[in-house]
């Protein structure tokens, strides 16, 4: 009689032990399914970011660049200016005059209150 009411009791226990295990899984795999949920979401937004920075970067770059090619022109006109310079004097025998030989001529000043 006892083995049959123990037996009884642990069925009625697998019985409730059954369901209760069934939503505990089900529970747990839809709590994995939200995780995986979120982590797909801050997966994306840091990726757009990164994308968003990366494009900056790039922007930065492109801006750079074309300072470089500026800077480079400039660098080269002032070179051609120096060249120019001396091949005048040597091609050319052209010179600076020594100051004895300078001449400065200054405007009367005007009077602003006529």
């Amino acid at each position: 009689m006892k083995t049959e009411v123990i037996a009884e009791v642990a069925e009625k226990t697998e019985s409730i032990r059954k369901p209760i295990q069934k939503w505990v899984t089900y529970a747990v795999l839809i709590l994995l399914v939200f995780i995986s949920a979120m982590m797909v979401v801050f997966e994306v937004f840091e990726y757009r970011h990164d994308y968003r920075q990366m494009n900056s970067y790039l922007r930065d770059q492109d801006d750079l660049n074309a300072e470089w090619g500026r800077l480079l022109i400039e660098q080269q006109t002032f070179g051609a200016t120096a060249q120019i310079g001396t091949r005048a004097v040597t091609q050319l025998r052209m010179y600076s005059p020594p100051a004895s030989a300078t001449v400065v001529i200054s405007l009367p000043a005007s009077d602003k209150n006529k």
